[in-house]
């Protein structure tokens, strides 16, 4: 079903300032400015002044708005505008994710075919706004794909909005990962690891951060084991949802999405600056970024687990701690996990650069050694010794390697200077 496509500037036209709902009655007001007719004829009798400007205004100068009731018109006429119990409706009353701030239910199409679907719902001051975030975001092929917006004839409430998305039949990351009997082969994480890497630079582009970075808010629509490439992820949640237990309230002031942290994901400048929104950054998400990737070795393990306290966490991490090196991560990927996670913003790569230290991890494996590799042979031990220089790569292809063995290297790292072992099996097809 093609999707027309809507910046978020156009999407803004279409909602009134007052009640941040789409307009049913536009009037421009002499302020300049377009407002829901019964919005702002309560705001002038209540207030007498512009909510924008705050000049004086007078309810006999409303003129309705023709050009933003036609566009309305062809916004609500659209694919990416739905209504619940028409064009789609929840296969079940009961919802598959439940937490403060979003509901998730698995939905269908009514009286046609289409891609497997999921309402969620988004409440709270910021919904309309940070709702508009997905349906801008939608273009990009690892970034879960939001249909359009969903009015439910019943939902008489003010702020709350429903999105139509795309349905992941495999969960997401976080489920994926504790349902596995051991850790997923180092190919199929990197190769998820870029394509979320791709997502947030996309993101990062469109100067929109993250904020809740972690793999139970990356969706898998298809995994393969064996297979990196036919594998896909796409991250969802833009800091929407912080209502689980991971979370924690940011000093004593409430608990809204703005004060809540994600204690154990987030980076040691959000933890000393809780309360200030301009701690996150995209370098507060690399941080967040290097968890997550923490979490793929772990199957899943929650940051921190055997510390309770999320208090003693954020102490830790703001002086300096880092979460333990996972069993069967490789030093080479474990040195990339911490400088994502270093302690100074402007330490850790961007996403762009992360990106092609995955993608090197995937086609290049060698790349950056500078002493000799060692080929160890089941059936005759034959030893193989290869020098290597700066930015040289060796293929396992190339050894004519007949038995199945493993490939064993110690090389000094470029950016640490520390001597690293790197041991890889390999099968002959």
């Amino acid at each position: 079903m093609a999707q027309p496509s809507r910046t978020t500037s156009e999407f803004n036209l279409c909602q009134c300032p007052i009640t941040h709902q789409l307009f049913q009655d536009p009037v421009v007001a002499e302020d300049g400015y377009t407002y829901e007719r019964k919005a702002i004829v309560n705001w002038i009798n209540t207030n007498g002044t512009s909510p924008v400007t705050r000049q004086p205004l007078s309810i006999n100068q409303l003129r309705p708005n023709l050009t933003i009731k036609n566009m309305v018109d062809e916004f609500r006429t659209k694919n990416f505008y739905f209504k619940l119990d028409t064009h789609i409706k929840k296969k079940s009353r009961r919802a598959l994710f439940q937490a403060h701030g979003k509901t998730v239910w698995e939905a269908e199409w009514i009286g046609q075919n289409g891609p497997p679907i999921c309402l969620m719902k988004i409440n709270g001051a910021k919904a309309l706004k940070e709702a508009s975030f997905y349906e801008t975001m939608t273009r990009h092929p690892y970034i879960v794909k939001t249909y359009g917006f969903v009015e439910e004839p019943t939902d008489i409430t003010s702020n709350s909005i429903t999105l139509l998305q795309e349905y992941a039949g495999e969960g997401n990351l976080f489920e994926l990962l504790q349902e596995q009997r051991s850790v997923l082969q180092q190919s199929v994480l990197c190769e998820m690891f870029i394509q979320i890497s791709d997502a947030m630079v996309f993101l990062a582009h469109n100067q929109i951060i993250h904020g809740d970075l972690a793999c139970r808010n990356v969706l898998v629509f298809r995994y393969d084991p064996n297979e990196s490439k036919n594998n896909l992820v796409k991250i969802t949640d833009f800091g929407l949802s912080r209502g689980s237990s991971i979370y924690a309230p940011a000093g004593s002031g409430s608990t809204t999405t703005l004060t809540i942290v994600p204690i154990r994901y987030a980076a040691p400048e959000v933890l000393s600056n809780s309360n200030e929104r301009n701690s996150y950054t995209t370098k507060s998400d690399m941080f967040s970024m290097g968890v997550l990737m923490w979490e793929g070795y772990t199957k899943g393990e929650m940051p921190w687990s055997q510390i309770e306290n999320d208090n003693e966490v954020s102490r830790k991490v703001i002086n300096g701690e880092r979460l333990p090196k996972p069993e069967k991560c490789s030093e080479q990927m474990w040195s990339v996990l911490l400088k994502c996670m270093s302690q100074q913003p402007n330490d850790r790569p961007s996403f762009e650069d992360l990106k092609r230290q995955l993608l090197g991890f995937v086609t290049n494996p060698l790349e950056n050694s500078n002493v000799c590799i060692g080929v160890a042979h089941d059936e005759n031990h034959e030893i193989i010794q290869i020098p290597l220089t700066e930015q040289t790569y060796v293929s396992l292809a190339t050894l004519n390697l007949q038995f199945p063995g493993m490939i064993g290297l110690k090389y000094r790292s470029s950016q640490t200077n520390e001597w690293i072992t790197y041991v890889e099996y390999y099968v002959n097809k």
